[in-house]
């Protein structure tokens, strides 16, 4: 499964983990802002905003997990499994499949406002890509420097919400995952104070006591929790390097490491990248499952009046740093 989240300090900082068994071939695309995209309701669109982000590229296309624009708004596409629900053709509507979102939306949105708008023509097409790709089942994170919002296509119709704590996992769906953090209103990053009961004294027997309660399992919810309540006590500098670092913590804290989540094949999900992107600089930053070194493409180094993908392999083996 996957999270994401957003964060600001001077700059506006979008990112996620991506957390499965198996990679597709994860690259870091640039898209510039002549190439043809071609949709399958809409037809060919050839100029549009410039974009990067993670994706893997299909006959030439790039089918991205998350991505920014050169405006700065972000979304990331995570599982929703049993949840999502796509529709048929409809008139009248743009017929947007699910591998179509996010060039969609970042080809001509430049805020979290605009695609407010433009997501009211929207239907969520149940199309796939090939297949070899069926239909992903996915909700979306979409951000902007002021705000953050959830968007989710169901049986019951399209949902948007408002998405406060700027993070989203899986599920179950995004209220029900913002209701239970009432679960949670008692946690603090300040030690414990006994109220167990009257006539038992208890104590603190250690430093480091503050969150404690908070869930530490690798489940969707206890992510949610775990990431919004890191992301939302943050305490970080403006600096680049001191912002990019504090991202890659919070995101860190729900990290999946081989061995603690195993499948039904016998594999084991581990997060295959975590991603951070400056927004207002378009410096895409990521590290790997078998590299912790972080890595970076600056979408304003390239052309981004070209009509080709600029692809990146991650870098996946390790990088250390001797110092003798």
């Amino acid at each position: 499964m996957c999270t994401a989240a957003t964060y600001k300090t001077k700059d506006f900082y979008f990112g996620r983990t991506l957390d499965y068994g198996f990679s597709y071939g994860d690259e870091v695309v640039v898209t510039p802002r002549n190439y043809p995209f071609l949709f399958r309701d809409r037809g060919k669109v050839c100029n549009h905003y410039a974009m990067i982000g993670m994706a893997h590229v299909a006959e030439e296309y790039p089918l991205y997990y998350d991505a920014v624009n050169e405006k700065g708004l972000g979304i990331a596409g995570l599982n929703f499994p049993g949840n999502a629900a796509y529709h048929g053709r409809v008139r009248g509507k743009d017929n947007i499949a699910q591998f179509e979102v996010i060039p969609w939306i970042l080809g001509q949105c430049a805020t979290v406002k605009e695609t407010r708008r433009l997501l009211e023509r929207m239907n969520f097409w149940d199309v796939s890509f090939s297949e070899q790709l069926p239909v992903a089942q996915l909700h979306w994170i979409i951000a902007d420097r002021e705000e953050a919002i959830t968007v989710e296509s169901m049986a019951s119709g399209v949902r948007i919400y408002e998405n406060p704590v700027g993070i989203l996992t899986n599920n179950p769906p995004f209220d029900m995952q913002m209701f239970a953090l009432n679960n949670y209103m008692r946690l603090s990053v300040k030690a414990p104070t006994d109220c167990f009961a009257r006539g038992l004294t208890l104590n603190q027997y250690s430093q480091g006591m503050g969150a404690l309660g908070l869930p530490g399992d690798l489940s969707s919810q206890s992510r949610f929790v775990r990431a919004a309540f890191v992301r939302m006590n943050s305490v970080c500098k403006d600096g680049e390097l001191e912002s990019v670092n504090q991202f890659f913590h919070i995101l860190g804290s729900v990290d999946q490491q081989r061995g603690c989540c195993e499948l039904e094949d016998g594999q084991y999900e581990v997060t295959l990248f975590t991603s951070c992107c400056n927004g207002d600089r378009g410096i895409y930053y990521y590290t790997t499952y078998d590299n912790h070194q972080i890595s970076a493409v600056d979408m304003h180094r390239e052309n981004l009046d070209g009509r080709e993908l600029i692809r990146y392999e991650t870098v996946r083996e390790e990088q250390i740093h001797m110092q003798n």
